[in-house]
């Protein structure tokens, strides 16, 4: 497997999505695998609703449609892998394979083998990707929502959540094994990094959130700028800003990051503001918000002791691909 996965990386970067012209895209040939009964729960119709419910919470306290990954053979998630690699990076496929990973891990702690299972992770389509120049995908479990739209050949990869419980394992042979480190070490970088006077602007309230703020409504509009703008920070700390977003982006495949990065650099960079609650080390309650004209970023380790970590991206306008759907609809000549 993990030679598959070095062989397939380079095309995820370079190619995602160039089978889809000879009918061979991974998302065709994972469908096909399908038995007739295993497509009927995979493949719904775009305008399923149900797409917007997207949540991160165990399949046991929430649930969901399509299929698990204990439902599939081995070729079929071997052809599941590939696909994902058509959506992810390398680093991105690592952290989504680590945070299933800490299932087993949570379930050797609590004894619990219902609630903590790695194999009730769910794959949906909307849509089909054979036929329709339109059509959605989601991989989605516990602390995992990944929502991709296609149209056109174009990806919208939003929302993204990714979580961490624990975020540092205490015990066991992984002790001190940490997830989503890099999101939460290079925030700390920054925020004390910050003069006095920098952080009064930036702390723009005392107690930590017990969750992140947007949870996980279908569409969110902006936040009232909170914290400090991209323009009050020296060029050094505005390196460690854009390097800490490139940490989000970097979960997505190189062309598709640089893409979303050159549209952010486009704008006016004073829209940028970094926010910040709580403790600034390991150990206690933090919370972080960068905040966009087009995107809301999110960090939260609060809960477990300040060892239990959500992260989620939103695009304003490209949740769900809605900005990507609205220009494709207004060019298809059958739609005026």
């Amino acid at each position: 497997m993990k030679k598959t996965l070095l062989i397939l990386i380079p095309l995820c970067l370079l190619i995602p999505f160039a089978f889809q012209m000879m009918g061979e895209d991974p998302a065709s040939k994972f469908i096909d695998s399908l038995s007739p009964e295993q497509r009927s729960k995979v493949v719904l119709d775009f305008e399923d609703q149900r797409k917007l419910d997207w949540h991160f919470f165990p399949s046991t306290m929430f649930s969901r449609e399509g299929i698990p990954l204990d439902e599939l053979s081995s070729p079929q998630l071997e052809k599941l892998e590939e696909l994902m690699l058509t959506f992810l990076s390398k680093s991105g496929y690592e952290k989504v394979e680590k945070i299933k990973g800490l299932e087993d891990v949570l379930r050797a702690i609590s004894g619990d083998s219902v609630m903590r299972d790695s194999g009730k992770y769910f794959t949906t389509f909307y849509g089909d990707p054979k036929n329709d120049p339109v059509w959605a995908m989601s991989f989605e479990g516990h602390h995992i929502s990944l929502n991709f739209t296609v149209v056109d050949g174009e990806v919208s990869s939003t929302p993204r959540f990714l979580g961490a419980n624990p975020a540092m394992i205490p015990e066991g042979p992984r002790k001190g094994d940490r997830t989503l480190q890099e999101e939460e070490d290079l925030g700390f970088d920054l925020i004390n990094s910050f003069t006095e006077a920098q952080k009064q602007k930036a702390i723009f309230q005392e107690e930590s959130f017990k969750d992140i703020v947007s949870f996980n409504i279908p569409k969110v509009d902006p936040f009232e700028p909170a914290g400090i703008p991209y323009s009050e920070l020296d060029a050094d700390q505005q390196k460690k800003l854009m390097r800490l977003i490139d940490e989000y982006l970097n979960t997505m495949p190189k062309k598709s990051a640089m893409e979303r990065r050159d549209k952010i650099m486009e704008e006016d960079l004073s829209d940028i503001y970094f926010g910040w609650v709580g403790a600034f080390k390991l150990g206690s309650a933090h919370y972080y918000r960068i905040q966009g004209k087009t995107f809301l970023i999110e960090f939260d380790n609060s809960q477990n002791n300040a060892n239990h970590i959500h992260t989620v991206w939103r695009d304003f306008d490209g949740d769900f691909g809605r900005d990507l759907i609205h220009e494709h609809l207004q060019s298809s000549p059958h739609h005026h």
